[in-house]
């Protein structure tokens, strides 16, 4: 087992594939947090002020239930991959870090979208974890960012 970890949410399958550039990038295993109810098509469609997505976003304390939580407590580094949705990352986050201890590690976020430029660096996120979580800034990363480009940042981060 790897000391690194890349955990992701995908609703559409574009940070899938970021999250996987990442993990070879940086020599991470790989998990993804899939929600126990999927998101649909409907659900994901941020016009309509009744969908899931708009719901999880207006409230806050909503948290959406993980199928299958991966258990960090073997890892010293943890990246925490999310699409952006209104600059913030999705309610099932909250979900992930608030379950488990990440007290000593350290927690990197990256996050996908096509038009958001905010929320990445998961500054919003901080609160989700104990004061002794080390963060480093996180940022947007496009699917087709390379491996190598991917390294470069790892490496900047002192990871």
């Amino acid at each position: 087992m790897s000391n690194r970890l890349v955990a992701y949410f995908s609703a559409t399958g574009t940070t899938r594939a970021a999250a996987h550039h990442l993990a070879e990038a940086a020599g991470a295993d790989i998990k993804e947090l899939t929600p126990t109810e999927p998101y649909r098509d409907a659900d994901l469609n941020w016009t309509d002020r009744s969908s899931r997505c708009v719901r999880e976003h207006e409230d806050v304390s909503i948290r959406p239930q993980i199928a299958d939580v991966p258990d960090v407590s073997g890892y010293d580094v943890v990246f925490v991959g999310y699409p952006l949705w209104w600059d913030k990352a999705p309610n099932i986050i909250r979900t992930f870090l608030e379950g488990q201890d990440f007290s000593g590690k350290t927690v990197v976020t990256f996050a996908t979208s096509s038009t958001s430029t905010e929320g990445a660096t998961g500054d919003h996120l901080h609160d989700s974890c104990s004061a002794s979580t080390r963060w480093l800034t996180g940022r947007r990363i496009a699917a087709h960012d390379s491996a190598a480009t991917l390294a470069t940042w790892i490496n900047d981060l002192g990871l």
